[in-house]
């Protein structure tokens, strides 16, 4: 499931196959469509609760509150069935789509994290973790994938919501990125990349940027 930035989706798969899935666009909302959503897919798809192997959910980033929402929710559904909660990052799974619908080495993405940043990661199509999820200047983004040229090439899958932000500077610098036109994460890729991840601890929210409200610091 991902709860995590624009949108909400639930999907169940088996053995790779999706069984049923659901993807809505919203920003805001995620709390209360989240389990009704998950009660129609897993309708949809003929499967108990209790059949569930694993649980996957995003970890961020994302919104402060999507983020909570669709933890809070995979936890709790880890502890009632007694079943591992996996975490996957909405940049990885972004990434994932994008490089199996375009057929290209990798994927960078990037998320519209506002203030003139964006959140940034970049991933190969055999699962390599090229770049792990960080905030950086939209500024900077052309000199970090500098840094991976020589490995990777100059041509990849584009995404997130920060995408036609920073093409224009790519272009300029010699890159050739597609657009894949993915824009969120979707729970069918969350599923994919979880299916084989090992069991660690339960995750937690990933926050790549400190809050804006502070307690005051004692005197």
């Amino acid at each position: 499931m991902d709860t995590a930035l624009g949108a909400c989706s639930v999907a169940v798969l088996h053995d790779g196959r999706v069984l049923a899935h659901e993807h809505q666009s919203m920003q805001r909302g995620h709390a209360e469509a989240l389990a009704p959503m998950a009660e129609r897919v897993m309708r949809e798809s003929g499967t108990a609760f209790p059949q569930l192997d694993r649980i996957a959910v995003t970890t961020g980033p994302g919104t402060f509150t999507g983020q909570r929402v669709g933890l809070a929710f995979a936890r709790a559904l880890g502890v009632a069935l007694n079943k591992p909660v996996i975490g996957v990052t909405t940049l990885d799974a972004m990434a994932a789509q994008a490089v199996l619908q375009l057929q290209l080495p990798y994927a960078v993405v990037v998320a519209d994290a506002k203030r003139d940043e964006v959140y940034l990661a970049a991933r190969s199509a055999q699962g390599e973790i090229l770049v792990a999820p960080e905030l950086i200047a939209v500024e900077a983004v052309v000199a970090r994938l500098d840094r991976l040229t020589q490995t990777l090439g100059v041509s990849f899958a584009l995404a997130g919501t920060a995408a036609e932000i920073v093409s224009p500077s790519l272009l300029a610098a010699g890159y050739a990125p597609v657009d894949s036109l993915v824009r969120q994460p979707d729970a069918v890729f969350v599923a994919k990349l979880a299916a084989d991840a090992p069991v660690s601890q339960t995750p937690k929210p990933l926050y790549l940027r400190e809050p804006d409200a502070k307690l005051p610091a004692p005197r």
